[in-house]
């Protein structure tokens, strides 16, 4: 059971279930809203005309691509508990690749990891890859390099039936729960600055505050409420769009010491599971229940010098 934090209503603590192990309530306006990040693609490597074997041979020698993933995320990456599978758009999606490098996608070794640890796991090379709902931003263009996007999304509010919650406008003296770390704390902070935000170590975790009472909504993207929505039939996506966010493939950076080669693999998958229907079945398949989508996101390219 977490310490009572200073910044959290004693009342929240006091009464009623434990809070989610690590969580931490904090005040209105306890911490300065910063703008959120616009996004902004640096733009990735295009694929050239090598092969896997030219691109990725450390990869391929050692017979497997091993890729960060969470383990949590319903319909985006998580273990089957009739099977012990994991499945999701994210699993797939690495499946994808391995594909193509090893004409087998079986040929993964999924790794499971908390956001803090992906640029850690990139950078000592623990994994080759990370598919773990990341928002490309210009921060974090700074420290990973990331493919082209493999999904757009939109920023939105989750609330149970009969909340009262219907848009940012009712926040106002509720509680609103947020991954930490995630671009959504920033954007609650920003756009609800008289909610109290309850920080949490996973999305999973927001689900049981709110089955508890101890958070009015979720303020995440739409593709990760659409597989807490899908897990408790009181809970439903309100509002309009907050804001837009891209997911991308991150690895770590050629300027870095990784492996370019890499990059230019990865969004080799990608533009083909766009061109061969691919991306769609995998759409349909996790988010169509839920979720329109206008399709995949436009490829995002940066300009290169003949040389580089």
């Amino acid at each position: 059971q977490p310490q009572q934090q200073d910044s959290a209503p004693a009342a929240a603590l006091t009464y009623g279930p434990p809070l989610p192990a690590g969580a931490v309530l904090e005040r209105p306006g306890e911490q300065r809203a910063e703008p959120g990040e616009s996004y902004s693609a640096a733009g990735s490597l295009r694929p050239d005309a090598a092969t896997a074997k030219e691109r990725v041979p450390e990869i391929l020698e050692r017979g497997r691509l091993v890729v960060g993933v969470d383990q949590s995320l319903y319909r985006i990456s998580y273990r089957d508990p009739s099977t012990g599978d994991l499945r999701g758009f994210e699993v797939d999606l690495a499946r994808e690749i391995a594909r193509d490098i090893f004409g087998d996608p079986a040929r993964v070794e999924f790794r499971f990891m908390e956001s803090a640890d992906s640029l850690d796991s990139l950078n000592n090379g623990a994994v080759d890859a990370v598919i773990r709902t990341m928002s490309i931003t210009e921060e974090r263009q700074q420290t990973v390099a990331f493919s082209t996007p493999y999904l757009t999304t939109d920023k939105r509010l989750l609330a149970t039936t009969g909340s009262g919650v219907e848009s940012l406008d009712d926040l106002g003296g509720r509680t609103v729960c947020v991954a930490d770390g995630s671009t959504g704390l920033r954007e609650t902070r920003a756009q609800a600055p008289d909610s109290s935000i309850l920080k949490t170590r996973s999305w999973s975790d927001c689900l049981v505050a709110l089955q508890q009472h101890q958070a009015e909504s979720i303020l995440a993207d739409d593709a990760l409420l659409s597989g807490i929505a899908a897990q408790d039939q009181f809970t439903r996506i309100v509002g309009p769009s907050l804001s837009e966010e891209h997911y991308g493939v991150a690895m770590a950076r050629p300027e870095e010491g990784g492996n370019p080669g890499l990059v230019r693999q990865v969004n080799s998958t990608l533009e083909r599971i766009r061109s061969d229907g691919t991306w769609w079945r995998m759409y349909d398949a996790w988010f169509g229940p839920y979720l329109r989508s206008a399709g995949p996101p436009p490829l995002q390219y940066r300009e290169e010098e003949a040389n580089e």
